[in-house]
């Protein structure tokens, strides 16, 4: 009984330490990794209750607190209140005149950051429309246009895919005891149950496109996929690993997903369907090349685009020929984390794709990869440019990858 008390104990403290506020929340990583380390050594019974009540009970009590880290929320709700009055979400910026009748002082009040014009507002971006797709829009509007119902639907995903993650690892011969890494994850707390990023959804689905592709359904794996990527477009790093079997069909299978769900708001809308994403491209300076910032340490800023583009289709193809069609989460892994350190985004929600690779079995040293993004998220706090703390998180992150790996490379060769 030592190591399931032990265990609850790391849950307890992981609790506590979701409340800290800011850059302390980093924290909570360490009784995180004392937790998942106590975990996987405990009896699978005991695991199985252990893993399951942490991943219901940490993003719910994340989401007891407004969203403190993040404002795309308030975007969902508008979102989902403009497709309840029966406008196409693509149509119009919030900002537009069109929709100032359902404009009221949840969404927009004198003391909000956003302001137009006409008036101030919780949404970010007012004069742009939304880069969100079909699922998620869906989504939002089948929700309440309240933050805690946005917050718990988010963390009820999470909480999914953490259920979801033990049965499909049993069912594949694996230890479901890695489902830890997921469920006990404070990345997948904070980003699910207190931001309420629709990314959970996403890799909710993502998850189960993975185990129908191990499990040799690759029809109905292309048709989830395809539906991953509608909720929020990084799925669409998993494509590559999940080729190797069958690929005309897991495509035919996404494809025709993707575009069921567009094709109305492309009959609606036209082009504008596309949304924000090109200006959010440029204005992230990824278009550019200023984002890249471990390529820009060794290429002037003009190269750094290209040589960006370069080394994601090497990856790709390396993981198209590599990808182990019955373990695809290892080869899908290395194409998501290969993305972030390239890409050295300041989102951590944007790991969490990363996150449920790895409880799948992917090396778990890659959670540095997928936590990077806190220190950029922080960089203020801690005194620190947001280029210096992306440079060095993901500067970091990448030599704990290649220590990993050479590690794991010397103890094979002496197999």
């Amino acid at each position: 009984m030592r190591r399931p008390v032990a265990a609850a104990v790391c849950l307890a403290l992981l609790l506590g330490a979701l409340q800290l506020p800011g850059r302390w929340y980093l924290l909570s990583w360490l009784p995180f990794a004392a937790g998942a380390w106590i975990v996987a050594r405990t009896g699978t019974r005991a695991a199985a209750i252990l893993v399951l009540l942490g991943g219901v009970l940490l993003p719910l009590a994340a989401a007891t607190h407004p969203p403190n880290s993040s404002d795309d929320v308030y975007r969902y709700l508008w979102d989902g209140t403009v497709q309840r009055a029966g406008i196409d979400p693509y149509r119009y910026p919030p900002a537009a005149p069109e929709l100032h009748h359902l404009r009221d002082d949840t969404l927009w009040r004198p003391d909000a950051p956003w302001c137009v014009p006409d008036g101030c507002t919780l949404i970010n971006r007012p004069a742009v429309p939304t880069i969100y797709p079909p699922v998620a829009e869906a989504l939002f509007a089948a929700l309440p246009a309240r933050v805690g119902a946005m917050q718990l639907a988010m963390a009820g995903f999470a909480a999914a895919t953490g259920a979801l993650l033990w049965f499909a690892l049993r069912r594949l011969g694996r230890d479901p005891r890695r489902a830890v890494l997921w469920a006990w994850c404070p990345l997948v707390a904070l980003e699910a149950g207190n931001n309420a990023h629709a990314d959970a959804a996403a890799v909710f689905l993502a998850a189960l496109a993975v185990y129908l592709a191990a499990r040799g359904r690759t029809g109905p794996s292309g048709a989830v996929l395809g539906l991953a990527i509608a909720t929020k477009l990084t799925p669409a790093l998993l494509t590559p690993a999940l080729l190797r079997r069958r690929p005309l069909v897991l495509l035919a299978a996404a494809a025709g997903a993707v575009v069921a769900v567009y094709l109305p708001h492309v009959l609606a809308v036209g082009p504008r369907v596309l949304g924000y994403l090109p200006g959010y491209l440029h204005e992230e300076g990824y278009a550019d090349g200023a984002r890249f910032a471990l390529l820009g340490l060794v290429l002037p800023t003009a190269l750094t685009a290209p040589a960006a583009v370069l080394v994601l289709a090497v990856t790709a193809v390396l993981v198209r020929r590599r990808a182990d069609p019955d373990r695809p989460w290892r080869a899908a892994a290395a194409m998501v984390a290969v993305t972030l350190l390239v890409a050295a985004p300041a989102y951590p929600w944007y790991g969490l794709l990363l996150v449920m690779l790895i409880a799948y079995g992917a090396p778990a040293e890659w959670l540095t990869v997928a936590a990077a993004a806190y220190l950029p998220q922080f960089a203020g706090d801690l005194g620190l440019s947001t280029a210096t703390a992306q440079r060095e998180a993901f500067g970091t992150a990448l030599a704990v990858v290649a220590i990993g790996l050479l590690l794991r490379r010397r103890r094979m060769a002496r197999c």
